[in-house]
């Protein structure tokens, strides 16, 4: 091969790995289904989300929202489609396997914060990496570097009980990050914070994408919050309409 040609095709693989989806859906089908009633919560939905994108996802109460940020988290599996995660076809993966994909590569941040009371801070934040081969010592060391990425270094003995809504929003926020997942997803994670708070909490998510290149995406019923992002997605009754 010439060495113009080898330019050309390495130039050419760049390319093609840049344009690779960090999260792509095919044709996904979610129903759920009781003896008598079967409901159809996403229909034929059709999505790539590039890396280092931060995508929000909004529309009405029961629209699909929750459930398709849980397909894309492989804690659910669609009834029918394909998921692919960095490249990689999950569907098919053991449980073993999945749990492990998961952990390595999807942070999540919650409405609700999902905090432990019985735990101080850094031990709420050390949680995802118990899955992981580490010591107690690199355990405690990465949850206090993520404490401090989001300001909260100071708040680290304290128990959650003792802290603001917009606290527990940062340490759930260090939780998701501690195992530096290429993917953070984030249901409501303003929702229940007033309007200044909810500002700190996208200002931190906002620099997560910008500094470290995290592909993130948001549900959630905030017009100035999915301005901020750089792509709008809307869901109407299971079936993607923007």
């Amino acid at each position: 091969m010439l060495p113009t040609q080898m330019q050309e095709t390495s130039a050419t693989n760049r390319l093609q790995k840049k344009s690779t989806p960090m999260i792509s859906l095919k044709n996904i089908e979610k129903v759920y289904r009781t003896d008598t009633v079967e409901t159809q919560a996403l229909n034929n939905l059709n999505l790539n989300i590039g890396k280092g994108e931060f995508l929000s996802i909004m529309g009405p109460s029961g629209c699909g929202k929750s459930t398709l940020l849980n397909i894309m988290g492989l804690l659910d599996v669609p009834t029918s489609g394909e998921v692919r995660i960095d490249d990689n076809t999950t569907t098919n993966f053991p449980d073993k396997q999945l749990a492990a994909f998961r952990n390595r590569k999807i942070g999540f941040i919650f409405q609700s914060y999902h905090l432990i009371n019985d735990l101080k801070v850094l031990d709420n934040v050390e949680l995802p990496l118990l899955y992981r081969k580490s010591t107690g010592k690199e355990r405690s060391i990465l949850a206090a570097q993520a404490l401090e990425k989001v300001g909260l270094s100071n708040r680290m003995k304290h128990f959650p009980t003792q802290l603001s809504g917009g606290q527990k929003q940062r340490v759930a926020i260090a939780r998701a990050i501690v195992g530096q997942p290429e993917i953070i997803l984030a249901d409501e994670p303003t929702g229940n914070l007033d309007s200044n708070m909810g500002n700190e909490i996208m200002d931190i998510l906002l620099q997560l994408n910008r500094n470290d290149g995290t592909t993130i995406v948001m549900v959630t019923h905030d017009e100035q919050m999915a301005r901020k992002t750089h792509r709008l997605v809307r869901l109407f009754d299971g079936s993607q309409v923007l």
